[in-house]
């Protein structure tokens, strides 16, 4: 039988990530990829992580990301960019290469991007042009430098448990002529803000402090307006340093066209089109995927240099001459060098499943979104608590296209029907986002910061040296921060919380279970039965968990029980990577025959990656299972026949599992067979 004979390569990753027609974003791949493997790992090996200012050294990042066209990435061809349509896979792919090297530097890149998203996603037609079109960098003759963005936020963020009016950044009325455009005062402090050391303009959540201004929002500050605009001090962070982050202190006066979406008067009150925490909603649905990439990616690229090091380990000692088992094999001579590495591989291929898949579900959104909103407005429905009310009326028809979708026969113009219709289209998109989203965002940084370290343990005490190659503590340490970024764990488990509970969302599990069970009955290799077993359990347990009660009579599913519902969402997590990780083998299997790269070795390289999913499945049916017999065992005696439906369902997920071992075996076999190059390709 074939085994895996290279590491996989752009081929069979294009396949995988579902880029293989997408040339511009394959160019813009291979820019990043030429940036972070010259200049960024120059950069670290050189040292210049090792202090909080912003340098020369680092400021080098600026000019090639402007040279290399990362900086223009997120722009629209109208505005100086040249991707036209929805970015997101593009962006994802770039904080992936650039954070297989450093993710500080991947960080920087994404700055403006994310001082940017505000104004992107709900500015104005004249906002967004004139911010997007002054960041592109100049063409050639043009005079002028490319502005810069840094994004304030900093506060406790909304629909996470906490309230609106935590805001410390306020906003007044300065001065208000008649028939006069009003001015602004700013007060704002930040807090660990990203880019402040070359913002040129920042987007700052600020609440009202005036009864002439009606609502919290957003506004856009400038380093030109009359004020303080004062960079702050360096944070004093211990990871992430290619990135500039400072504590600033805005006390600006601006007018009130910087309030971003705009604003209407009404009986002489200032009213913002958009609150500030409908804008960050908005923002922070999108650009946590890419930071849960960067995790992954350091899994991933931890698998060569641990190779390396597990083979050349013995070299240069008497017992270790060249063609004996030791000085070829070295440490992959025993099996749980390979066993453990196994483990780090399967779960940075679920990561980037489920981070990527997550990606291209938002390029399918931001269309459709934009489509709901124009529809909406010509209905007559504004602000997000009018549009989420009518949204739950077209559950019933999202639910009616689900179900019609799966079934073998159906009413094909009713289907059309729904299928065209845009709220319902919205509607079966969204229920989606909202559980992939927190999910990658979650689970890749959180659990692969605890795999991350058993990539460093690996390695011995060189992975702690700094020469270890592939820069793996740099790694290590920098996961912990991505763990926090754009809300800390509690946030991302805090949304789980209330989206994995929507009908929409179930419904399309419970499809997704059915699937699964026939691809495991004809492709038991993959692991889909697991998975479909294992997901089975786990919506057994919320329905458990809404009507079961405690000792006391309170109910076990409850907004506050948070020992209940965060399990529950963390569970969750384990189980759609694996979804998301045996999909992209599934699409390997059936598009790498028609690729003439891929097809040469696809029969070793495809029962690698099924080996992979097959193993991460076990894995993550064992943490659901885990899971919820705490949940159904952990609050008190319960009914029998409850008990007894539980062990029924959890005894079929364990036997479900059955060869997972082996396929480990497998998997760890051809990891002492694979083909490496002979040296890294960035500096150690």
């Amino acid at each position: 039988m074939d085994t895996l004979r290279t590491l996989p390569g752009d081929d069979v990753r294009q396949i995988m990530w579902r880029f293989t027609d997408r040339y511009d974003i394959q160019m813009v791949v291979q820019s990043a990829r030429s940036l972070a493997r010259g200049l960024v790992a120059r950069l670290v090996a050189e040292g210049a992580r090792k202090t909080h200012e912003w340098t020369d050294h680092k400021a080098q990042l600026l000019e090639a990301f402007d040279t290399s066209g990362l900086t223009a990435l997120f722009m629209d061809p109208h505005q100086g960019g040249f991707i036209d349509g929805p970015k997101n896979l593009a962006l994802a792919l770039v904080a992936f290469e650039l954070a297989w090297v450093d993710a500080g530097a991947a960080t920087c890149s994404l700055a403006t991007n994310l001082a940017l998203a505000p104004i992107h996603e709900r500015g104005t037609t004249e906002q967004r042009d004139e911010y997007m079109g002054r960041c592109v960098p100049p063409l050639p003759g043009e005079d002028r430098a490319p502005f810069r963005g840094a994004f304030a936020l900093t506060e406790p963020l909304p629909y996470v448990g906490v309230e609106t009016n935590t805001l410390v950044g306020k906003l007044r009325v300065a001065k208000w002529e008649e028939g006069e455009e009003p001015i602004l005062q700013v007060d704002k402090r930040g807090r660990f803000i990203t880019g402040m050391d070359f913002a040129n303009f920042a987007t700052c959540a600020v609440d009202t402090d005036d009864p002439r201004i009606k609502s919290s929002c957003i506004v856009i500050v400038e380093d030109t307006d009359p004020g303080l605009f004062d960079r702050g001090a360096p944070t004093l962070k211990m990871v992430h340093q290619l990135s500039s982050t400072r504590d600033p202190v805005f006390n600006l006066q601006v007018p009130a066209s910087r309030i971003v979406g705009g604003y209407t008067v009404k009986d002489g009150v200032i009213v913002p089109n958009f609150t500030h925490s409908e804008i960050i909603g908005a923002v922070f649905h999108r650009t946590r995927v890419p930071v849960a990439l960067m995790t992954t990616a350091k899994l991933l690229s931890a698998v060569e240099p641990v190779i390396r090091y597990q083979r050349q380990r013995f070299r240069g000692g008497d017992a270790s001459e060249p063609g004996t088992s030791k000085y070829e094999l070295g440490l992959q001579a025993k099996p749980d060098s390979v066993l453990r590495l196994v483990d780090i591989w399967a779960a940075g291929e679920a990561g980037a499943s489920l981070g990527f898949a997550t990606a291209r579900l938002f390029d399918q959104l931001d269309p459709t979104e934009k489509e709901k909103d124009r529809v909406f407005a010509e209905r007559g429905v504004c602000g997000a608590k009018s549009q989420l009310t009518a949204l739950r009326k077209v559950e019933k028809q999202a639910i009616e296209y689900l179900q019609m979708e799966a079934a073998p026969t159906r009413d094909e113009a009713r289907f059309a029907e729904l299928g065209q219709d845009t709220l319902v289209r919205f509607a079966l998109l969204e229920s989606l986002a909202n559980i992939l989203c927190p999910a990658c965002k979650l689970w890749n940084t959180g659990n692969g910061a605890n795999v991350m370290r058993e990539a460093l343990a690996l390695m011995g005490g060189y992975g702690i040296t700094e020469d270890c190659p592939g820069f793996l503590f740099y790694k290590w340490t920098d996961a912990q921060l991505e763990a926090t970024y754009e809300g800390p764990e509690a946030v991302q488990r805090r949304q789980l919380s209330i989206t994995m509970t929507n009908e929409v969302f179930l419904a399309r599990l419970r499809i997704i279970i059915d699937q699964f069970m026939a691809l495991g009955e004809s492709k038991p290799e993959t692991g889909a039965a697991v998975v479909a077993k294992g997901l089975a359990l786990w919506l057994w347990t919320i329905e458990f968990l809404h009507r079961a009660k405690d000792p006391s009579g309170a109910r076990l599913y409850h907004n506050r029980r948070q020992n209940v519902t965060f399990p529950m969402a963390d569970a969750l997590c384990w189980l759609m990577a694996s979804y998301c990780q045996i999909g992209d083998v599934m699409e390997l299997a059936e598009k790498g025959p028609e690729n003439a790269v891929v097809a040469e070795g696809l029969e070793g390289t495809l029962g690698f990656f099924t080996d992979l999913s097959l193993v991460q499945a076990a894995r993550a049916a064992g943490e659901a299972s885990r899971v919820c017999a705490s949940m159904v065992y952990g609050f008190g005696p319960q009914a029998a026949e409850e008990l007894d439906a539980f062990d029924a369902l959890r005894s079929q997920l364990d036997r479900s599992m059955a060869g997972a071992a082996l396929a480990k075996d497998r998997a760890a076999q051809a990891l002492t067979q694979v083909m490496i190059p002979e040296a890294l390709d960035y500096p150690l």
